[in-house]
Formats: C-alpha cells, structure tokens, sequence
C-alpha cells in the first residue's frame, strides 16, 4: 500500500482531488480533533460497528494510533492518503507553507528538506503528477499484506499450507549489551528488489512450491518493530517451512541491503564492524 500525507489548508480538498486520479482502492484517513471522535456509549466494548445490508459500515473505537491503522489498512487498500498528520513518518505534501517531518512537495515555502516539486494551491495542484509522486515512494507492507495476496494468487487452490517468517528489532542480544534503539536500512532503488525477485522465482521452482513473496522494510525501524517478511504458499507444510527458512537465509546472504545500528552509546553501520 502506497501512502501519502498531505498537510495544511486545503488538505482535505487535495485528498478528495487525488483518490479520484489514483488506480486502485483507496482508504483516506483525515486527522480529527478529540472532540469529535469521542465514541458513542457501547456499554463497556472497546469498539462498536454498524453495518448495513448493502456492505456499507460505519465504526468507531479507541487506542489506536496512525501506525497502527496503516498496518490494518495495507492488507487491502492499495493507497492510503492521510489529511492533518505533520508528524506521520510518510511522504508528505506541505500545503501553504505547513510543516511536516518528510516533505517531498510543497506549496510555496514549506521548510523541510527533500522537497521535489512545488504546487500554488490545493484546487491547482496536478493531481496526475502527485500521483506519479505516491507511486515512486516505499509501499507501506506488513506480513497480512504478503498473506492475504498469497490467498489471493490463483495456485492457491493448490495450497494447503501458508509458512511465513517475520525478522525484527532485537533490543539485546544479552544482559549487558546496551539496547538498540533503532536500525536504518538502505539499498540501491531496484537493485535489491530485482535479487529479492529472483530469489523468490528460483524457490518457485521447487516441487510443491507455489508463490514466495518477500518485503524489506527502509529507512529508520525503531526497537520491536517488523523489519522483514517472507511469505511461501505451498502444497504441504514440509516444503513450506524449508522454503522460509531457505527464503531469509538467501534474502540476508545475497540481497544488498546496508544497516546502520543506534544503540543507547553510539551509531554505527554494521558492515564496517
């Protein structure tokens, strides 16, 4: 799922303006303020749905949070557009000269580093360039993601078992180690995409082998959080389990990614220790 935030006057506007040119389903989440997402009484549920029999819904809840909510939305939304989020850890379209932590377009001066492109207003901005812009950006990808598209492949009437892998932040090795606090990863844009691709095709091969789906995440990955995913639809589990494990052992052996670790005492990358 591709993500795009838009912040300043008008953002809702350039929301609306740009689902409408993308290809794809598309989710967009407006930032609201406190009073008016306050939930109706639901007599002690932690979240309360209606549904008509049409397959309209409506819902509402508490304690969730922007990443929390990607993550739910990525498994079946292609795009999600976000209104009123600066801080959002996403590409971001400053409006107006609204401020936001990862600007990649503005609306006269916005200041940020990393702008690309410069737009007047909201009702003036090229939609059809914005959605090149979402298009070229790192896709938001969880392990639901990479299952629900196995389910949906159409071998998977063949399938009778799903294997997957999920590598993450490890805090500590041991007692004393000084914890982690953030890995940043970096690749050569298509290079490890194209080796993960062909690690992926040579599994394939295999007797009883489906689909095997692969995603490493870039950029900063705070402390427990999900890093990488390799996914295997196979005909029986025994080929499935193999073919992780034999997944992210290639993916980590042969696919050039770069790590550079930020523990609690220094900043290093790993390929120079």
């Amino acid at each position: 799922m591709h993500v795009l935030g838009i912040v300043g006057a008008g953002a809702t506007t350039l929301c609306d303006r740009l689902a409408a040119q993308l290809d794809g389903r598309v989710a967009t989440v407006e930032s609201l303020p406190e009073s008016a997402t306050e939930p109706k009484s639901t007599d002690g549920a932690a979240a309360a749905y209606g549904l008509s029999p049409d397959g309209n819904w409506v819902g509402t809840g508490d304690d969730r949070d922007l990443d929390g909510l990607l993550d739910d939305l990525s498994a079946e939304y292609d795009y999600a557009l976000l209104s009123g989020f600066p801080d959002a850890r996403v590409p971001t379209v400053a409006l107006a000269g609204a401020d936001a932590a990862n600007v990649v377009a503005e609306v006269e001066t916005a200041d940020a580093a990393n702008v690309v492109a410069e737009v007047e207003t909201a009702d003036a901005a090229d939609v059809g360039s914005l959605a090149a812009e979402v298009d070229s950006h790192e896709p938001h990808v969880t392990l639901e993601t990479l299952v629900e598209r196995a389910k949906a492949d159409p071998l998977e009437v063949y399938a009778g078992a799903i294997a997957t892998f999920t590598g993450r932040v490890r805090a500590k090795e041991s007692e004393d180690d000084d914890p982690t606090l953030s890995l940043e990863f970096e690749k050569y844009d298509g290079v490890a995409e194209s080796k993960m691709a062909a690690i992926s095709e040579e599994l394939e091969a295999r007797d009883g082998v489906l689909r095997v789906l692969m995603h490493h995440r870039v950029g900063v990955v705070g402390d427990g959080e999900d890093i990488v995913f390799v996914v295997v639809l196979a005909g029986h589990r025994r080929e499935a389990f193999r073919t992780v494990e034999d997944g992210i052992d290639r993916l980590k052996d042969e696919v050039p990614i770069f790590k550079k670790e930020t523990t609690s005492d220094e900043e290093f990358w790993v390929h120079d220790r």
